[in-house]
């Protein structure tokens, strides 16, 4: 969202719309500093980051899996961010999932003590092919296995939808171990809106009945001008460009 702008310009646009906190899939093109400086002073909360590399399910990558970690980390401290996504990577290997256990253990123990956290997103197989982690009951029977409090599954609708269906079901079961939820279309990951498949005022309605207390961040891309495709969001706070008309 709000690519029509510099990385470093969308802060001010984000918060003139009404959003209070941000997510930043990829902040590693821009100094850390420089990001922490235009979040605060936009009164905005980071609440997510990625890793810089997708490897942490990957045999024998498990030196440049530390690296990247470590560099999220750094980036995670200085905004003030308490999760990390740490994308498992493409790979077939049969040592795949106990070198993503090995690696979140690890990964988890550097994190805890700067009380960030670890999040796991399956993804679709049509736009991703080849990547290992797809499904939320390998999430969660991964996490299980992990055994570490911080490490926690992010609930893309998106992927989940197109991969599993049930998503009331989907988010009731494993709304345990849910540390963050990201909501976009199906198809097209355009705006959660009425032109798409799924019911988001039912689901985020159920997201409130059960209580949960962390951040949906809205990972899709518009139609068009950020601003113009909000109306979906009014209800939430969220103004768009009709309404400042």
């Amino acid at each position: 969202m709000f690519g029509e702008a510099a990385l470093l310009d969308r802060f001010v646009l984000v918060a003139a719309a009404g959003f209070r906190a941000v997510e930043i899939q990829a902040p590693y093109s821009e100094p850390a500093s420089s990001l922490a400086e235009r979040i605060q002073d936009a009164n905005l909360q980071a609440v997510l980051i990625n890793t810089p590399v997708a490897l942490a399910a990957v045999p024998g990558e498990e030196r440049a899996f530390r690296k990247g970690m470590q560099h999220a980390l750094e980036y995670a401290i200085a905004l003030g961010c308490e999760q990390i996504h740490c994308l498992a990577g493409r790979t077939d290997d049969p040592a795949a999932e106990s070198t993503f256990i090995r690696n979140l253990r690890w990964a988890a123990d550097q994190a805890v003590a700067h009380g960030v956290r670890l999040l796991l997103e399956p993804l679709n197989t049509v736009d991703n092919p080849g990547y290992f982690l797809t499904g939320s009951a390998q999430a969660r029977r991964i996490i299980d296995q992990v055994e570490r409090d911080n490490v926690r599954l992010q609930c893309d609708f998106y992927h989940l939808q197109i991969m599993e269906g049930h998503l009331a079901e989907t988010l009731t079961a494993q709304f345990d171990v849910i540390g963050h939820i990201q909501i976009s279309g199906v198809p097209g990951r355009n705006e959660p809106d009425a032109l798409q498949e799924i019911n988001y005022p039912f689901l985020l309605s159920l997201i409130d009945q059960l209580g949960f207390d962390g951040w949906v961040g809205c990972e899709y891309r518009p139609r068009g001008d950020t601003l113009a495709g909000l109306d979906w969001a009014l209800p939430y706070g969220v103004s768009s460009s009709a309404e400042r008309e």
